[in-house]
């Protein structure tokens, strides 16, 4: 069984077959199948209301809401914060008179726990849905409702001032397993999945004129991002701003330095780039090592 970020099911053909009668639904309930529904409602004694498919509806008790409620060490807040969104279950009960079904949100994330994630380990590539962002980085759900913080530095090579230069709430992406601290907290980066220097250069030949993002701007140039793992310096130019959009001549790509040397050629003042589709170069498996830089750098000597 995969253990998929809450949202990544709701819509699947696979769910959907799970609601097509009584059966299928007595089926998923002695097998645990994790299911999804929309959390319509929370009430005020903090249940769970689920809209599923085909008239079926269900609720989830307060005490089956997350792992950590009834031990207080997960707040209530969790359980409101799901209002109009896709929550994962497994069936505990079903009467067939009244197509109401009782679900367990907690019981999905112990099976979760049990055969997923407390079976990765450093180097682990996985995905993930972006939940929330703040300054210092993004949260994002690794699985059945468990959340994961990608430290704003570790998003990307590039530098970017806020998450929400590079992802989007709700994204689907992947990253990779950088640490598992002791209170089994998974710690997680994503640059290494975008690509090396190299990889990333090598959709570029000097002479091309492209688009780009200024990421900063300092006495002695303007970097613009390129690509999220890949950024070149440009001349100062007048009435450029951090964030604006820019077209680049690209003058020189040079692997033993790790330099992309552009020319700005026009930029709009008043243009602010959405954050780009990611071109990720791994998606599966496991990551031992990474290095950014070219062999023949002179930074790695």
């Amino acid at each position: 069984m995969l253990y998929y970020p809450e949202g990544a099911l709701y819509n699947s053909s696979e769910n959907i077959a799970a609601f097509a009668s009584n059966e299928t639904i007595k089926a998923a309930q002695k097998s645990e199948k994790i299911l999804e529904g929309i959390a319509e409602r929370c009430n005020e004694s903090h249940d769970i209301l689920v809209s599923l498919y085909n008239n079926y509806t269900g609720k989830i008790p307060r005490e089956e809401g997350a792992l950590g409620i009834l031990e207080g060490t997960t707040k209530d807040i969790a359980l409101i914060s799901k209002v109009s969104k896709p929550i994962c279950f497994v069936v505990k009960s079903f009467d067939p008179k009244s197509n109401q079904l009782i679900l367990s949100r907690r019981r999905a994330q112990q099976l979760c726990y049990e055969n997923y994630i407390s079976k990765l380990t450093p180097g682990d590539v996985i995905p993930a849905v972006v939940t929330h962002m703040e300054k210092y980085g993004s949260f994002v759900d690794i699985g059945c409702g468990f959340a994961s913080l990608i430290p704003i530095a570790a998003i990307s090579v590039s530098r970017i001032d806020h998450p929400n230069n590079r992802f989007t709430k709700g994204q689907k992406i992947f990253a990779v397993v950088k640490s598992i601290e002791n209170d089994h907290k998974i710690c997680l980066s994503h640059k290494e999945l975008l690509g090396t220097w190299m990889e990333n250069a090598e959709k570029f030949t000097p002479g091309e004129t492209v688009c780009g993002t200024v990421r900063s701007i300092t006495n002695y140039g303007i970097f613009v991002e390129l690509q999220p793992n890949l950024a070149g310096l440009a001349e100062n130019k007048e009435g450029v701003e951090v964030g604006n959009i820019v077209s680049v001549f690209i003058k020189k790509l040079i692997p033993e330095k790790m330099k992309a040397k552009l020319t700005i050629v026009d930029c709009n003042p008043n243009s602010r780039k959405k954050p780009d589709k990611l071109q990720y170069f791994i998606k599966s498996g496991h990551l031992d090592s990474w290095q950014y830089s070219p062999e023949n750098c002179k930074k790695n000597n």
